[in-house]
């Protein structure tokens, strides 16, 4: 099989994944607050839940069950509404942050910390049950990937956007947790926490309304 001819849809491709990828959303949210509130390591598990999700995602769109998702409005309002609880599950959690009470970054850091396990399903489920995400992948392989292109072409693509979406959110998660830049922002953890709380909130109850 001659891959040069699927350059040009793949330029295209990651190009259209990083605008959507870099975006503000949830996945954006929970990144940062996982950062700033409990480590660099648990923020770099979460990223890999986020990006794992992402082969979710191509993995119906290929099969065509994206498409029967995104086209039946009962599948897809039951999925806005499961997004929106768990969004506002994670939202009530940051309102509840407390201040540091006088503790040492690396202690606040430490007490902050979840489970490997934990993190890596907090990015997996947030983006997982995204319904925008639902639909740009749909539209991806619906609407820019042509028909003609070979299944296992269009599996590597969604490889890459999974590799691609785990880089993004490791990137960030490591330069929101350097040195005294995050000592500062650890002092404000718990306004930082709440603050994203209110966003997570504000998410899942857009994701209700439209």
């Amino acid at each position: 099989m001659d891959f040069s001819h699927y350059y040009a849809e793949f330029l295209t491709i990651a190009l259209v994944h990083f605008l959507a990828v870099a975006s503000p959303g949830p996945d954006f949210a929970v990144i940062v607050k996982q950062s700033l509130t409990r480590g660099r390591r648990t923020a770099i598990i979460t990223s890999f839940g986020v990006g794992s999700a992402i082969l979710l995602h191509v993995t119906y769109s290929l099969v065509g069950i994206g498409l029967l998702i995104a086209s039946d409005p009962m599948y897809f309002t039951v999925l806005s509404y499961i997004a929106a609880t768990y969004l506002g599950y994670i939202g009530i959690q940051g309102l509840r942050a407390k201040p540091n009470s006088g503790h040492s970054d690396d202690k606040f850091a430490q007490k902050q910390q979840q489970s490997g396990t934990k993190a890596f399903f907090t990015g997996f489920l947030v983006n997982g049950l995204n319904v925008k995400a639902t639909l740009f992948f749909v539209s991806l392989f619906s609407l820019v990937i042509s028909p003609q292109t070979p299944t296992l072409v269009q599996a590597f693509y969604g490889g890459y956007m999974a590799l691609a979406t785990a880089a993004w959110f490791c990137f960030l998660s490591i330069m929101l947790t350097i040195g005294k830049f995050r000592e500062k922002l650890l002092q404000k953890a718990h306004i930082i926490d709440r603050f994203m709380g209110i966003v997570l909130l504000a998410l899942a109850v857009k994701i209700i309304l439209t």
